[in-house]
């Protein structure tokens, strides 16, 4: 029962917090109007200088709901940023059937499925991307007819899609042949998904297999291809076990250090930790179009796998980054004064813990903390003592007392999602 309370609320937060609106568009193309559904994140008129990546599905009327829960729950959890999600209507009439007609010689849309097609590329496209902040990764879904359909877009010279969820498709003649192919001469970094099950049509069935038989075959390293066969599914049901794959798989670089990647990925490391975190996040920005600030939780396990391996260098490489993204916080004195702790260079180090003392708390880094550090490693520091014979000093070094003082916990918090400011944010101990 608890469980079902905390979606509940979780569901009423996400519907009170963002925008939904609908909005009817004229098409030349298609001459005739078309009803769009439009998302906003919640952070959208919070962040005017933030794009987000664009999510159109097709057959909006039974697909955007499920599109909608999975993406906010994934965002719940910092596993999936933030989407503009923006669904067409195609159900009204069974419009949908008219809007993927192809040609039965060449497998491209035609008549109205040609319409349709340009509609999409050089209407809608350019519509949403005037206005709305819309960055330049963007994803297409459709089921069976509207799936088939959005292959079509693989075509392109220019591509308007960098990933695509093709549920159950119907594929065109001669396409199980020509999708590979466009895979395989891909430039760009290209996400493609699809799924079958084995309640599903026979003959989609026997096409996507063969299709994804090809698929597999394609050699480009470029190219982040999944398929799922699932069991016990049947034609529709089938969606709500691809969608969450499918998202999670094209998300799968945005998601914070979990523990299996900092055991398979970042302990394994001798050095170069730091360069592990800004090769992650420059690859994000790359991928997905998505500039942010490194995740305090990926501050963390860097930091661990740096005690652990003793590459102390690594804090003032941290620093850089702290020191810019994070500026006004304690989080690049505290990064400098642990480079000099650690290199034994005491005097330093006090000066960094005392600088910090003057800038904002930021998580477990808190003024008590940075003061008490200060005062323990100046006892470390050799004191000159004056006034003995032969004018010789002598240097006396004190022992540090045992305290209680805290300090940053050494193993990584995992899957702990960003803040731009620094708060606190559940981790994935956290269960709903």
């Amino acid at each position: 029962m608890k469980n079902i309370f905390f979606v509940l609320s979780l569901f009423l937060s996400v519907t009170l917090f963002s925008q939904t609106t609908n909005e009817t568009i004229h098409s030349a193309k298609l001459n005739a109007d078309r009803e769009i559904t439009i998302k906003l994140p919640a952070s959208y008129e919070k962040n005017l200088e933030k794009k987000y990546p664009l999510v159109l599905v097709l057959d909006s009327e039974y697909l955007f709901a499920p599109f909608e829960g999975n993406l906010a729950f994934g965002n719940y959890w910092d596993d999936i940023p933030e989407v503009i999600l923006i669904g067409i209507k195609q159900n009204k009439k069974e419009e949908r059937y008219d809007d993927s007609e192809f040609d039965e010689t060449t497998g491209l849309p035609s008549k109205k499925g040609g319409a349709f097609f340009e509609f999409i590329g050089a209407e809608l496209i350019p519509h949403l991307e005037k206005k709305y902040r819309i960055a330049p990764f963007k994803i297409i879904a459709g089921l069976d007819a509207t799936a088939g359909l959005l292959n079509s877009f693989l075509y392109k010279d220019i591509p308007q899609f960098s990933a695509y969820i093709s549920l159950s498709p119907e594929l065109a003649k001669g396409m199980i042949e020509r999708i590979p192919e466009r895979l395989a001469a891909t430039k760009e970094p290209l996400f493609y998904y699809q799924a079958t099950s084995d309640g599903d049509l026979k003959k989609f069935q026997n096409q996507i297999k063969a299709l994804d038989k090809n698929i597999t075959a394609v050699k480009n390293p470029l190219l982040n291809y999944k398929f799922d066969d699932f069991k016990n599914a049947s034609h529709y049901s089938l969606v709500l076990n691809g969608i969450p794959n499918a998202l999670y798989q094209i998300f799968s670089v945005y998601r914070p250090i979990s523990s299996l990647e900092y055991q398979e990925k970042i302990a394994i490391l001798p050095d170069s930790h730091a360069k592990y975190l800004t090769d992650k996040y420059e690859t994000i920005e790359k991928s997905l179009g998505i500039k942010m600030n490194v995740r305090l939780g990926d501050f963390k396990a860097i930091e661990a796998a740096i005690l652990k391996t003793g590459d102390f260098k690594g804090y003032e490489e941290l620093a850089q980054i702290s020191g810019q993204q994070y500026e006004k916080s304690m989080l690049y004195d505290y990064h400098m004064a642990m480079f000099y702790e650690k290199t034994k260079d005491y005097k330093k180090a006090v000066k960094f813990y005392q600088n910090a003392f003057m800038k904002q708390e930021i998580r477990e880094l808190t003024k008590d903390m940075m003061m008490n550090k200060a005062e323990d490693l100046k006892k470390l520091i050799p004191v000159k003592a004056k006034g003995l014979k032969g004018g010789k000093a002598k240097e006396i070094i004190e022992e540090v007392p045992v305290t209680d003082t805290p300090t940053i916990d050494e193993t990584p918090t995992t899957d702990t999602p960003p803040t731009e400011t620094p708060t606190e944010t559940p981790t994935e101990e956290k269960k709903p």
